[in-house]
């Protein structure tokens, strides 16, 4: 799973803002779960269904109320794990002018009420998952843990290498698709494990460039601070070639597919590279931590539709 940091949250995004303390509304629990963050990885997690049912020969479409289950289980699990990062990074945020408007850092959520909003979720998330498959809840939980503890209480307030830990709770959720479906794990669903584990730090590595300032002032050791926005940048082109490389091994899906995945992958590869010998970063960073996410989604929502 990804944390919120990675997709933009509406309070985030400038405009008013009440500065009362505890005056909490719809809209902040919203904020808190990371509803965008969410949908993408549903979308992540019903694409991998959808390929699983081919490959174990299950009739996902007949079994519709599997589908539902698991989406629902599955979001919920990420909602609480959002939840669960607002509460425990809310003094990080306070810091960070890009997020010091978010409800628990701004204080118009008691923490409280944060915490027992994320444990529930996280937990009625499993619990869901449970009942449709134990390996898929045994996936999620794991990847709960890797984001709460490795990632969120440890390694982000530690090391420059805390991208990897959430890389490894990104790569869970095709995993949890999957399983629901076919327990057993087929070789693809590893493949897709993997392009989301690569994908995650060059996504992760545009923010940091975009608001290296910020995440030096939060004391948060991001790669732009300790060797410079060049290496940074070097890291992104990298990771770029590695997944587009990566996405292929399933040329298998077609033609169709295998097309997308090129014109994707360059889409992401050819401006990242472009962005080496580019004097301002502002208009590149935006783009492409916005085409990440783009990429991603169009990547999935074609494996899927290649195999309906």
């Amino acid at each position: 799973m990804d944390e919120p940091d990675a997709v933009p949250h509406a309070a985030d995004l400038g405009g008013s803002h009440s500065e009362g303390k505890h005056h909490s509304s719809w809209m902040d629990y919203v904020s808190v779960a990371g509803l965008h963050a969410v949908c993408f990885y549903m979308i992540i997690a019903a694409a991998a269904m959808i390929i699983a049912s081919n490959y174990s020969e299950f009739p996902l479409l007949q079994n519709l109320h599997i589908l539902i289950l698991t989406l629902t289980g599955a979001g919920l699990t990420a909602s609480g794990s959002f939840t669960l990062n607002n509460y425990l990074d809310r003094d990080l945020d306070a810091v960070m002018e890009r997020t010091k408007h978010r409800p628990a850092a701004a204080g118009r959520m008691k923490p409280v009420r944060i915490l027992t909003a994320g444990l529930a979720e996280a937990a009625l998330g499993i619990m869901i998952l449970g009942a449709v498959e134990p390996v898929s809840a045994a996936a999620a939980a794991a990847g709960l843990i890797v984001y709460i503890v490795v990632y969120t209480l440890w390694m982000k307030r530690v090391s420059p290498l805390h991208p990897a830990a959430g890389s490894l709770a990104a790569a869970v959720t095709p995993l949890v698709g999957w399983a629901a479906v076919d327990p057993a794990l087929h070789s693809h669903a590893w493949l897709l494990s993997c392009i989301l584990f690569i994908w995650y730090p060059p996504h992760y590595l545009a923010l940091t460039i975009r608001y290296r300032e910020e995440f030096q002032a939060a004391g948060i050791p991001v790669l732009p601070v300790k060797a410079g926005q060049a290496a940074a940048k070097r890291q992104i082109v990298l990771y770029a070639a590695v997944l587009l490389a990566v996405s292929l091994f399933l040329r298998e899906y077609g033609t169709v597919y295998t097309a997308a995945a090129v014109l994707l992958g360059a889409g992401w590869l050819i401006p990242g590279t472009a962005g080496l010998f580019m004097k301002t970063d502002t208009g590149w960073t935006g783009y492409m931590f916005v085409y990440s996410l783009s990429y991603m989604t169009i990547l999935f929502i074609v494996m899927a539709a290649v195999h309906l």
